[in-house]
C-alpha cells in the first residue's frame, strides 16, 4: 500500500485557499498512490470563534463534495480534516474519502484546551475496511492519550491515520507518541502535520511520520512543506504479531458498546463518566 503524506502550510479560516491546495495535491499525486493524508482541519484551518460558524460545513457541503470528485477522478482515497457543522453543533472532524464516497468520519474526542467551547468532542471511535485493511483515524491531541489508539486497536485497526496540527514546543511529544501508539498496538501509524505560521503566534512543528508495527520510523519529515510517498509492507502486520500479540494478551479491556455495521465499519461508543476526586 502506497500512502502519500502531504505536509502543507495552511491559512486559518481561508477555505478557498486550503481547498485549492488540497485539490492540487490530489490531482498531481502519483498514479499508483493508494491514499493521501493531509493535516488537521486542512480545509478550513483553525478558524477563530468569530469565523467558525461562517466557515464550518456539513459533511455534504461544497468543500467535501469537491474532494470527493477529485478522489473519484484520480481513483484514490483521501484523509482530510475539516470544521464540521452538524445542525449548529461544531466538530473537529477527519474524513476517509474513497472513490465511492465517505467511508469513515471521525470527530476528535480529546480537544486541545483552546478548542474547548468551540467544538464538541466526539463520542466514538471507528474503523472501516479499505482495500482489505482495517483503518482507523485519530486527530492531533488524541495520540497523547494511549487509550485513543487502544480503542482503535480493540476494534482491530491495522492502520492508524492521524491528521495533526501540532505546534512548537510540542513536536517531540508527538514524535514519541506516534511511535509508541504504533508499537503498542502492533499497527502501522501515519501522522501528517501542518507547517509554517498560524494565527495567534503559533508555529507548526511539521515532523510528519510513518511508523511500522514494531515502532520503527519509515519516514520522518522536517519543518518545511513536503510530499512523501511511503510504501507499507502489510506482511509486517503478521510478523509483528507472530510471537506475541498485545491485544490478545492484555487483561484489561476498554469499556464501551461495540457496534458492528454491515458495511464493515466498527464503532466503540465512549461511555459517559463522571470524574471523582479522592477525599
Amino acid at each position: 500500500m502506497k500512502i502519500e503524506l502531504v505536509q502543507l502550510t495552511g491559512r486559518d479560516g481561508d477555505t478557498a485557499y486550503n481547498l485549492e491546495r488540497t485539490l492540487q495535491a490530489i490531482a498531481t499525486c502519483a498514479v499508483d498512490t493508494d491514499l493521501l493524508i493531509f493535516p488537521e482541519t486542512q480545509l478550513m484551518g483553525f478558524a477563530s470563534a468569530q469565523q467558525l460558524a461562517e466557515v464550518a460545513e456539513p459533511l455534504n457541503g461544497p468543500s467535501v463534495q469537491a474532494v470527493q470528485r477529485a478522489a473519484r477522478e484520480r481513483n484514490v482515497a483521501v484523509v482530510v480534516g475539516m470544521a464540521e457543522n452538524d445542525c449548529g453543533i461544531f466538530y473537529n472532524t477527519s474524513l476517509l474519502i474513497t472513490p465511492q464516497g465517505i467511508a469513515l468520519h471521525y470527530r476528535k474526542t480529546h480537544l486541545w484546551p483552546s478548542e474547548r467551547g468551540l467544538f464538541q468532542p466526539g463520542d466514538r471511535y471507528a474503523t472501516a475496511l479499505w482495500k482489505g485493511v482495517r483503518v482507523g483515524m485519530l486527530i492531533c491531541y488524541d495520540i497523547e492519550l494511549p487509550e485513543s489508539a487502544r480503542a482503535l486497536g480493540q476494534l482491530g485497526a491495522e492502520l492508524i491515520l492521524v491528521t495533526n496540527g501540532n505546534m512548537d514546543p510540542y513536536g517531540p511529544v508527538h514524535r514519541t507518541a506516534i511511535m509508541a501508539r504504533a508499537q503498542e498496538n502492533q499497527a502501522f501509524a501515519v501522522m501528517v502535520n501542518r507547517v509554517g505560521d498560524g494565527d495567534e503566534g503559533l508555529v507548526f512543528a511539521g515532523g510528519s511520520a510513518a511508523i511500522d508495527p514494531f515502532g520503527r520510523t519509515l519516514f520522518e519529515a522536517g519543518r518545511e512543506e513536503c510530499r512523501q510517498v511511503v510504501e507499507l509492507d502489510l506482511d509486517l502486520l503478521r510478523t509483528a504479531r507472530l510471537d506475541y500479540d498485545y491485544l490478545s494478551d492484555r487483561r484489561l479491556l476498554l469499556n464501551g458498546e461495540q457496534i458492528e455495521h454491515g458495511d464493515g465499519r466498527r464503532e466503540l461508543l465512549i461511555p459517559c463518566t463522571t470524574a471523582t476526586v479522592p477525599s
